[in-house]
């Protein structure tokens, strides 16, 4: 569930290392792997360029080691941005990290 984080709150959330390493061998399929020490829970994938705005896939969950190959053909690849959403199951919380390729 999502809930606003409080500045205030203590202790303060800590930082932690994005899971996420992306392999761009073939510009058009790059893919993410699952680096972390944990499973990425619920993630989605979502596309934005100047041709497919707001493209969302569903991937579930995402144990470490695994990985998942994306299919941006036809779009500009000049302009697009991926976004991975995925829910930490130790805090519940939902993060979200976006690159471009």
């Amino acid at each position: 569930m999502l809930r606003p984080l409080d500045p205030f709150e203590s202790p303060a959330p800590l930082a932690y290392r994005v899971p996420w390493r992306v392999d761009r061998g073939d510009e058009a399929h790059p893919i993410v792997h699952n680096d972390g020490a944990e499973p990425a829970d619920f993630v989605r994938v979502t596309y934005d360029d100047a041709r497919c705005v707001g493209d969302t896939d569903l991937l579930g969950q995402l144990a470490p080691g695994e990985s998942f190959e994306l299919c941006l053909c036809g779009a500009d690849l000049d302009s697009i941005v991926v976004a991975v959403a995925w829910f930490r199951p130790s805090d519940g919380l939902e993060y979200v990290w976006r690159f471009v390729v």
